[in-house]
């Protein structure tokens, strides 16, 4: 099978091991998939071309023979599909899988992004800081939930390591030096045992490496 993945060839310094199709690459290397990237520019994504792939501009894009897939959580759900790596064959085991990747995306990332976004935005005012005491709140609700599911678990499910695992080391990776993350022991190994994969590693170097030097 021939698997092919758009990505960007430059991004700001801050953004750059972190960029979502690093979620694609990762899966793949879990799953032990080749596949090639496609380095666009910033600009492309814009082109009506690539627009009929990912009617966003954003990436990742992923094509391999069978599909042509846009946002990320949905294309590692298809790698999933094909790997015993990334998920159990029985469909119960497929179907917790696949709940803990939208628990990744749609319970825990909208609020640590919300937090993150508040706090660039750096305001004093009344308002503003109490919106910020309630997406740390929020934040912090999330993180007591997951820290007591995760109590003497290895990973999510079963100790074995899955698509949902993968999805939600990615995101709390982004909190990795934030104080509300490293308030829980738990949950902070957790995220270090997911970075230590030979997977990650090996998707976070390949990623890094197609970025173009700055303009």
């Amino acid at each position: 099978m021939t698997i092919e993945v758009g990505a960007l060839n430059w991004v700001p310094e801050p953004a750059r091991g972190y960029v979502k199709d690093f979620r694609v690459r990762w899966a793949l290397k879990e799953a032990g998939l080749d596949y090639k990237v496609d380095l666009i520019g910033m600009g492309e994504a814009s082109a009506p071309a690539y627009r009929a792939r990912q009617p966003f501009g954003q990436v990742p894009v992923y094509r391999d023979d069978e599909v042509d897939l846009f946002e990320s959580g949905a294309i590692v759900l298809h790698i999933a599909a094909r790997s015993d790596a990334l998920a159990p064959r029985d469909p119960a085991g497929w179907a917790r899988t696949t709940a803990w990747v939208f628990a990744a995306l749609n319970s825990v990332e909208p609020v640590a992004f919300w937090l993150m976004d508040l706090r660039r935005e750096a305001s004093t005012t009344q308002a503003e800081q109490a919106r910020l005491a309630r997406a740390q709140d929020r934040l912090k609700t999330r993180l007591d939930s997951l820290s007591n599911w995760l109590a003497g678990r290895l990973w999510l499910e079963r100790d074995v390591f899955t698509a949902g695992d993968l999805m939600m080391t990615a995101v709390l990776r982004e909190l990795r030096d934030d104080d509300l993350l490293t308030a829980y022991p738990d949950l902070v190994a957790y995220t270090e045992r997911g970075l230590a994969r030979p997977a990650f590693q090996a998707a976070l170097a390949e990623q890094l490496a197609d970025f173009v030097p700055d303009p």
